[in-house]
């Protein structure tokens, strides 16, 4: 599967859209062979899609700051380019299968992209069109690209990668063209993307996901430039799979655990068991978007419903994901590890995705994508959506950022839309063994995985330190510390002490590309919109360490519980509290019972820690605490080596606060107990004692009650605590609702058919078949 682009997909070179005329495009389009019916539709699709490179030319200072940005890339590009037989730049040799060959469109692209761009330094210029018609010939002619290359490498920069950077320089030039001239440079994309259902290089692989949506897009606007029709109506048709009965459709909903696309609980996965509603998912959600933008008031609209369908994926699908504009790490998959792709450089994209979907839809579904956009680009306040300062690290490709995404947001928010208020939300997603707490000062998700989701992805060179990620990392999000995974997070964070996670000091694993665990049990149980639990049978990828391990979720903060932490290594075992960046050269006082901790210490029966600008940290049991302020080096290139991803070598320093919990060599049996209170005060830390009582942490069941006597559980197996019993492994929570007491139920294995709680000695049956670790709930 892909690495998009050397740079990343929020660009400001990307997306776009421009108004060039398109009465040379119909002069050619009507000059077609007869033998090719002419789409009526297709100067609009083209002119459309032009706008989502260039923009529609609406001033602001944001968007001449953009430009300005944008001209200085376009100009060293432009200027650094030689045409003539050799490479068109000196660090891109030509040949056939070259890893850069991508690179080589997507400089171009941006040096056509100013060229068509109103204002832009080189917009208008003969001599810089010349050139870009040049290098296209080049291009071809060499069979760096043409219907003579064979596909060498990546499957993905043949058939979807280049085609899209192609499509995009030529919608920008295409009233520069013949006709003639864009049948010629099209003819590598009917032979590599011809048929948008299927893999043009093993044909019986049908094409789900996002790599779908790309292909169904790329027919669309391809054939729109070569005024066929049946093209046209075959990308409209592939993004429901409409040849296939609907199977593959990119907007269906699965009612399963695996497979690539959307499904019934709001998740979405790709590569089958990787959760990628934070990269993936957003190409998917952009490519649709787009093809609603071209295609709109032409004979190819995207069906109504299909419209209406990708409208309610944003709330559903990807808004709970989102804490101030940035994407959260547990859905990211191995694009953690791009430089040029930050959890807010993605949240851009699906802003702009958002936003382009918004201008389409109407009514209420208006009012929600626009509070949605509204929302993300007022609390950004790290990376401003409407400031783009570097565009260099930006991949160009079909996003709508950039100086298109300004334009439309600046639309948007014209109109004063209200931005959607953030809701207390606690919301588990079984199908992708993922979940997401959400208050109003602070969120929090899990990377966690089972049988079903992989720990990690780590291919095409890419994510070479995400040995951990998928062990039980508790991602917080604070709003003092909004670029906290943005700032150099991974190049220099420890890798084998993420939060969360219970791990061995000495050699990492080798690294798969997706691989799963041996455990069925990962899941856990919904309460209210304020409090949930969380459980993990977790066991190492080498099969040496094992331990159950439970997250209790609470408004004011998380109760994590251990136990059975088993080893055979001989390695040391660490359970790891807190692993902050704290930026470089960072500061904050950390205190333990009040008393100050300097550089490195060990602490022994401590009760409370706090971190200054973070918050609290309880003991619940007599641990030993190793507390570590250190300063770490990495560089991108250490953990993205991709060909066309690849991050830069330049080191990056960054401060961090361990907090790490030792269990020695050789445990049996061994135990952990804390809270985690996000943004708490001092004082706040010491009070939260009355918050919950741990009423049980074993193998067998980890449980907590919380001051209003409701009752938290994880059950690995039939057991035990207090006034509930269980039949076998369950999630559960027991309390009073309004409406008198409530059972709820949920089965973490994903394998049972019924349940069987017993509580104050009345036995009731919880059907959970097919539920797919969703809660289901019983008044008593």
């Amino acid at each position: 599967m892909p690495g998009f682009g050397n740079f990343d997909r929020r660009t400001a070179l990307r997306g776009g859209a421009a108004a060039a005329a398109s009465v040379a495009l119909t002069s050619a389009l009507a000059g077609t062979s007869s033998a090719q019916p002419v789409a009526s539709g297709s100067s609009s699709i083209v002119t459309g899609y032009r706008e989502l490179q260039t923009g529609i030319n609406r001033p602001s200072a944001e968007r001449t700051a953009a430009l300005a940005n944008l001209d200085r890339v376009a100009k060293a590009y432009h200027e650094s380019m030689t045409v003539g037989d050799g490479p068109l730049w000196k660090d891109l040799p030509l040949g056939p299968g070259s890893d850069f060959t991508t690179s080589m469109y997507a400089r171009l692209r941006a040096i056509a992209v100013n060229w068509g761009t109103p204002g832009g330094a080189l917009a208008g210029d003969p001599t810089v069109l010349a050139r870009i018609k040049d290098a296209l010939e080049l291009l071809y002619t060499s069979d760096q690209y043409s219907e003579k290359t064979a596909e060498i490498g990546n499957w993905y920069t043949y058939e979807i990668g280049i085609p899209l950077y192609l499509l995009h320089i030529l919608a920008t030039v295409a009233d520069e063209l013949t006709q003639d001239e864009l049948a010629k440079y099209l003819k590598p994309v009917l032979k590599f993307s011809g048929d948008p259902n299927r893999r043009t290089n093993n044909p019986s692989v049908v094409e789900t996901g996002a790599n779908r949506a790309d292909k169904s897009t790329i027919s669309i606007v391809s054939g729109a430039m070569l005024g066929d029709a049946e093209r046209i109506k075959r990308g409209v048709g592939a993004f429901t799979d409409v040849e296939g009965g609907g199977a593959a459709s990119v907007i269906a909903k699965l009612h399963r655990s695996g497979g690539d696309g959307f499904h019934t609980d709001g998740s979405f996965l790709q590569h089958d068991s990787v959760p990628y509603p934070g990269h993936y998912g957003i190409i998917l959600l952009t490519a649709v978007a787009s093809a609603i933008h071209v295609t709109k008031g032409t004979e190819f609209e995207l069906p109504a419903d299909v419209r209406d369908a990708a409208y309610a994926l944003v709330a559903d699908t990807f808004a709970p994901f989102v804490y101030a504009g940035a994407l959260m790490e547990s859905v990211r998959g191995r694009f953690l590890s791009r430089q040029g792709e930050s959890a807010h450089d993605i949240g851009h994209q699906l802003t702009g995705a958002v936003v382009l979907l918004a201008r389409s839809a109407s009514g209420k579904r208006k009012e929600e994508l626009g509070g949605l956009a509204a929302k993300w680009i007022t609390e950004d306040a790290f990376a401003p959506y409407l400031k783009i300062p570097d565009p260099e690290r930006f991949a160009p490709g079909p996003d709508l950022v950039g100086i298109p995404g300004i334009e439309f947001a600046q639309e948007l928010l014209a109109t004063k839309v209200r931005a959607t208020p953030t809701v207390a939300t606690h919301r588990v997603f079984g199908q992708q063994d993922r979940m997401v707490h959400i208050t109003e000062g602070w969120s929090a998700s899990l990377g966690v995985a089972s049988t079903r989701i992989s720990r990690y992805e780590s291919i095409n060179s890419m994510n070479l330190h995400g040995w951990y990620v998928g062990d039980g990392s508790l991602y917080l999000f604070l709003p003092k510390a909004k670029g906290h995974f943005t700032d150099a997070y991974w190049p220099t964070v420890d890798p084998q002490l993420l939060p969360g996670t219970t791990t061995k000091s000495g050699p990492n694993p080798k690294l798969e590309s997706v691989p799963l665990t041996g455990k069925d049990h990962c899941g856990g149980v919904r309460w209210d919109a304020r409090h949930g639990a969380h459980a993990l049978d977790f066991v190492s990828q080498d099969g040496t360490l094992t331990a159950k391990k439970s997250w209790f979720f609470t408004p004011s903060g998380v109760v994590c519980l251990g136990a059975g932490i088993t080893d055979s290594s001989g390695e040391r075992i660490r359970t790891t509290i807190e692993n902050r960046n704290l930026g470089e050269n960072g500061t904050g006082v950390l205190l333990a019972d009040g008393h100050l901790v300097g550089g490195s210490e060990s602490l022994r029966r401590k009760r409370w820690l706090h971190l200054e600008r973070v918050g609290g940290y309880v003991l619940l049991d007599d641990a030993e605490v190793t507390a570590l302020r250190e300063d770490r080096t990495g560089t991108w290139r250490d953990i993205d080596k991709g060909a066309n991803t690849k991050g830069t070598t330049v080191p990056y320093t960054r401060r961090y606060q361990k907090l790490v919990i030792e269990h020695g060599e050789k445990p049996s049996n061994a135990t952990y107990a804390y809270a985690v209170l996000p943004t708490a005060s001092v004082l706040q830390t010491i009070a939260s004692a009355w918050s919950w009582r741990v009423r049980s942490n074993t193998a067998t069941v980890q449980a907590v009650r919380l001051w209003d006597a409701t009752l938290l559980a994880n059950f690995f197996a039939a057991g035990s605590v207090d006034e509930v019993s269980v039949s076998g492994p369950a999630s559960v929570a027991l309390g009073r609702t309004g409406n008198g007491w409530q059972l709820a139920v949920s089965d973490p294995t994903q394998r049972q058919e019924v349940v069987r709680v017993t509580v104050r000695r009345k036995t009731f049956e919880v059907p959970v078949k097919d539920t797919f670790g969703a809660t289901q709930t019983v008044r008593i």
